[in-house]
């Protein structure tokens, strides 16, 4: 029996006869200190995946995006965003760039474009593989024969955050799909063979702990390969821009939750904590993350992909962060 199993029966012993999995997360929400969670949640990193930690450089390659979620600066409503897309040719030329410095995985991220259909997008993911390294794509919903496609290219792993499993929430939230759709999509992926990942936004406006207890149960569920969770963050140019950011205390300790869960899958330090502190970035390799994703996407575009304000404001090179790992007694990959 492994930490995490162990952790979790003491707990349902100790609290009750029987717990629902959302119940027990919710108990760990409410009523176990943010010490102990984050304590455990380290431990088990450290047992299934030692002191290492995995860069993997980012390529945000368009900013257009036909959907209009609510939260998100890049919402195609939001007419005092410059909008670019990289060339095909520039994509690779930075990938090649990336690969050379010494990362050893490739994240494609966009908008979701039309204009990058899967055809177009899989001359790019050929070409990026022949650099010998491993393609995650992050370009949203797409048809399962898109989906196909693009894993037939040489995509290894596929990040879609389904940002939370509240059905009402979402619906006001992402009015251009369904909490539904979001679900089929990972199946999808995971029936493709992808390394497929998720996640989830915490301190989003209507929000509540049943909501995110039930979105960590979600991620249980789904047997994610990865596991992305952020803080919320508002865009002025959006319809919850007046809003406060999310709690990032209640945000690392639904790290650590979720890695005592899913204590194999591969978590990020996500972009989000690291615009609010680069402090908080590496508190969260404390809390159970073993995975960061600097931003590589040349700087002529890099401000243009704002999701929300101060996204890039941390250093991007593979040795930069090498030494920082370094520094704290962790190796990078």
């Amino acid at each position: 029996m492994n930490k995490a199993e162990s952790f979790k029966n003491s707990f349902l012993s100790t609290n009750c006869d029987k717990f629902s999995l959302k119940t027990w997360i919710l108990r760990l929400l409410k009523d176990v200190s943010f010490e102990t969670v984050t304590k455990m949640a380290d431990s088990i990193r450290r047992e299934i995946h030692g002191d290492t930690v995995h860069l993997r450089a980012i390529i945000e390659f368009s900013n257009y995006c036909k959907c209009n979620c609510l939260f998100c600066g890049i919402r195609r409503e939001n007419r005092k965003l410059s909008r670019y897309r990289m060339s095909e040719e520039e994509i690779v030329k930075v990938a090649k760039e990336a690969a050379e410095e010494g990362f050893k995985t490739i994240v494609l991220q966009s908008g979701e474009d039309p204009f990058w259909n899967a055809e177009r997008l899989s001359k790019v993911v050929r070409e990026i593989k022949k650099l010998n390294v491993a393609v995650t794509l992050s370009v949203g919903e797409l048809s399962y024969d898109e989906y196909a496609v693009l894993r037939e290219a040489g995509a290894d792993r596929y990040l879609l955050k389904f940002e939370t499993s509240d059905e009402k929430l979402f619906k006001r939230l992402k009015p251009d799909t369904t909490l539904d759709r979001r679900i089929q999509c990972l199946r999808w992926l995971k029936e493709l063979g992808y390394e497929t990942g998720s996640g989830i936004i915490v301190g989003l406006p209507g929000q509540s702990l049943e909501s995110l207890a039930a979105d960590i149960a979600l991620m249980k569920e789904l047997e994610l390969d990865m596991a992305g969770i952020g803080p919320f963050i508002p865009h002025p140019e959006t319809p919850l821009g007046i809003y406060p950011v999310g709690d990032v205390f209640l945000t690392l300790k639904i790290l650590a939750i979720t890695r005592i869960l899913l204590p194999r899958a591969n978590m990020p330090a996500t972009t989000a904590l690291g615009s609010l502190s680069p402090d908080l970035r590496l508190k969260a390799f404390y809390c159970g993350a073993n995975v960061i994703m600097p931003d590589v996407t040349p700087e002529r575009y890099k401000n243009l992909y704002e999701i929300y304000p101060g996204k890039n404001q941390s250093k991007s090179s593979y040795s930069y962060w090498k030494n920082v790992f370094k520094n704290v007694g962790r190796k990078v990959l």
